[in-house]
């Protein structure tokens, strides 16, 4: 087995498969830079390595979709205004016109309707992440509730013990 390990380098814009193969990689460098010369890592400090390195990666990836969506959004709300604009101001300009009265109209209720899909797309944003911080409050909870309970067993074992010692030191002192 090789010793020298190169360390992993993710591109600018990876693929899934990238992501993956980066976080697989940097699992093993966890691996090989935490054992010791007698015995391996422990698996404890490795799962919240892996952990940590996972959250990352999809942080990373969501950054990104963000990052276009926002991009998309403005377009999608700048065509909007400008299609209300053009409309209203048609609207108002050929109101001795009937013709052009209603493109006017059309362009003004289009641009009405791109508003409310765009309204629509961030309220959909918002309550995703509404959704996802009531996600993560859960499991900060869940987390909690089993840092607790791994106490109260660890509590019960060494109560265990103690009254186990008390047991044959009560039984020695009723057989002599």
């Amino acid at each position: 087995m090789s010793e020298e390990f190169k360390i992993p380098e993710l591109t600018d814009d990876p693929s899934p498969d990238e992501r993956a193969e980066y976080v697989i990689l940097r699992l093993e460098q966890f691996i090989r830079e935490g054992r010791t010369f007698d015995e391996g890592m422990s698996f404890k400090i490795w799962q919240a390595m892996a952990k940590v390195e996972i959250a990352i990666a999809i942080a990373e990836s969501e950054l990104g979709q963000q990052k276009e969506e926002s991009i998309t959004r403005r377009l999608l709300f700048t065509f909007a205004a400008a299609l209300v604009t053009v409309g209203f101001w048609g609207t108002a300009v050929s109101l001795h016109k009937v013709g052009y009265l209603a493109g006017g109209i059309i362009s003004g209720l289009a641009g009405l309707a791109l508003l409310g899909v765009a309204g629509e797309w961030r309220f959909r944003n918002w309550n995703k992440t509404r959704q996802a911080n009531k996600r993560r409050k859960s499991l900060a909870r869940i987390e909690g509730i089993n840092r607790r309970i791994k106490r109260l067993e660890n509590d019960l074992e060494k109560e265990e013990k103690r009254l186990e010692k008390k047991i044959k030191k009560a039984a020695r002192i009723a057989q002599g």
